[in-house]
C-alpha cells in the first residue's frame, strides 16, 4: 500500500492483472444549502458482484476467460440533500463504454466524462445519463478548481515492501466547485436545476489484486473548517503481521501550513452491525504526541453490504487548543464482505450492468420510486 501526491500517477494505468481495479473519486459539499454529492469513474469496478464472481470462477479454474478490468468499467453518481439520498446511480459495463489515455488525465464512461487542464489546475466534469429505473435524466456541468495540493510520498514497508500493489493518490485535498445539476422527471418532463457552489475533494486509487484478498477494513474521511482542514486514512490488512497504514493531513488555515502525521495510532469504539451493513466503529480516535482527533460518524448517508458513507462530526485537539464543531464526510469499507455470495445477491440491487437483467435491481429501484413519490 503506497501513498503519493505525484500528479502523473493520475493517468490511467490500464491494469491488466486479473481482478485489478482503478478509480477516480470526486466529492463536494455545500453546508449552507445542505447539498453534497460523490462521483466516481471506474476501470475495473472492484465492488461489482459480476466482477468478483468472474474472478472467483477464474481462480477456481471454472473458466479460462481472464477477469479483466476493461470488462468491468463503471460510473457512479450519488446526490444527497440535507443528509437524505436524492439519487444513487451506479452503471457498469463491458469494454467500449470506457475510454481514457496514457498521456492525458481524463476519463469517459458513456456520456459521463472528466478532463483536466494543467494550465488552470481545473477539472471539468460533464455528466449526462438516463436513470430509467428511477424515471429520471441527469445532466451536470461541474468545475473543480484545485485550491490546494500537497507533496508527500510513502512506500509500504510491510514485508520489506514485497506486498500487493495498491496506491492511493491524494490528488486534490481541497477544491472550489461550481456548476449546476439538472434533473428531469421522464414522465412529467419537470426540470429541476440545482446550482452548485461547494468545497470539494479529489483522489485516485488503483490496485493489482482484488482488495478483498489484501485489505480487511478501511476508514477514510475529510472535513473542512475555518481553523483546520483535515484528511484521515486508515487501512488494516488481512495479514495480521502487517502493520496498519494510517495518515492524518492537517492544514492550518490561519498559518497556511500543512502537516502530515503518518504514525498516528487509531482506536475504534462503539461498534455497530446491521444485516445490510458490516461491523464498523461509530467512533474513531487518531492520536500521537502532538494531535488528537475524535471522529463520530453521525448520520448514515449510504449503506451497503460492504461499505458505509457518513456525515461525520469531528473534534481536534492540537497545540493546547480544542476545536469542536468540524463536520465532513467519512467512509468505511469492509472488502472481505465482497466474498459473500449471499450479500452479492443484494449488491446487484444497486448496480445496473449493461446487458444484464436483475430482478433485485428492478425491485429495489421500484421501492425507491415509491418512497420518492410518497415524499413529494
Amino acid at each position: 500500500m503506497n501513498i503519493t501526491t505525484e500528479s502523473s500517477q493520475e493517468l490511467w494505468h490500464d491494469m491488466q492483472e486479473p481482478g485489478a481495479y482503478e478509480w477516480w473519486y470526486f466529492d463536494a459539499e455545500d453546508r449552507e444549502s445542505g447539498l453534497s454529492f460523490v462521483l466516481i469513474w471506474f476501470s475495473g469496478f472492484p465492488f461489482s458482484p459480476y466482477y468478483t464472481t468472474h474472478y472467483e470462477n477464474w481462480k477456481n479454474r471454472l473458466t479460462t476467460e481472464l477477469p479483466l478490468a476493461s470488462d468491468y468499467a463503471g460510473f457512479s453518481f450519488q446526490l444527497y440533500e440535507h443528509g437524505v439520498e436524492t439519487l444513487n446511480f451506479i452503471r457498469e459495463g463491458r469494454a467500449g463504454l470506457f475510454e481514457s489515455s496514457r498521456s492525458d488525465i481524463g476519463v469517459r464512461f458513456e456520456k459521463n466524462r472528466f478532463s483536466f487542464n494543467p494550465l488552470t489546475d481545473e477539472y471539468l466534469l460533464d455528466i449526462d445519463f438516463l436513470f430509467p429505473a428511477r424515471r429520471k435524466a441527469v445532466k451536470a456541468s461541474l468545475l473543480f478548481k484545485a485550491s490546494r495540493r500537497v507533496v508527500y510520498e510513502k512506500k509500504d514497508s510491510n514485508n520489506h515492501g514485497k506486498v500487493p500493489l495498491h496506491q492511493w493518490l491524494l490528488s486534490v485535498p481541497k477544491a472550489d466547485v461550481q456548476g449546476s445539476i439538472a434533473i428531469t422527471e421522464l414522465q412529467s418532463g419537470k426540470l429541476s436545476t440545482i446550482p452548485v457552489r461547494a468545497t470539494g475533494y479529489h483522489d485516485h486509487n488503483f490496485g493489482a489484486v482484488p482488495m478483498q484478498e489484501y485489505i480487511s477494513r478501511w476508514y477514510w474521511g475529510r472535513a473542512f473548517s475555518d481553523a483546520f482542514d483535515l484528511i484521515y486514512y486508515a487501512i488494516y490488512f488481512r495479514n495480521n503481521e502487517y502493520q496498519p497504514l494510517t495518515l492524518l493531513l492537517l492544514h492550518d488555515n490561519e498559518r497556511e501550513t500543512a502537516t502530515i502525521y503518518d504514525t498516528v495510532k487509531i482506536c475504534e469504539s462503539n461498534f455497530r452491525k446491521g444485516f445490510f451493513s458490516p461491523r464498523h466503529s461509530m467512533n474513531l480516535a487518531l492520536k500521537d504526541e502532538q494531535v488528537f482527533l475524535n471522529i463520530h460518524n453521525d448520520r448514515v448517508l449510504d449503506a451497503g453490504p460492504f461499505y458505509l458513507r457518513f456525515s461525520s462530526k469531528l473534534s481536534l485537539q492540537i497545540d493546547g487548543r480544542m476545536i469542536d464543531g468540524i463536520s465532513g464526510i467519512s467512509e468505511f469499507l469492509d472488502p472481505v464482505r465482497l466474498q459473500s455470495k449471499f450479500m452479492r445477491f443484494f449488491t446487484r440491487s444497486r448496480i445496473w450492468r449493461d446487458g444484464e437483467y436483475s430482478v433485485m435491481y428492478r425491485t429495489y429501484n421500484g421501492f425507491k420510486r415509491f418512497i420518492d413519490w410518497n415524499n413529494k
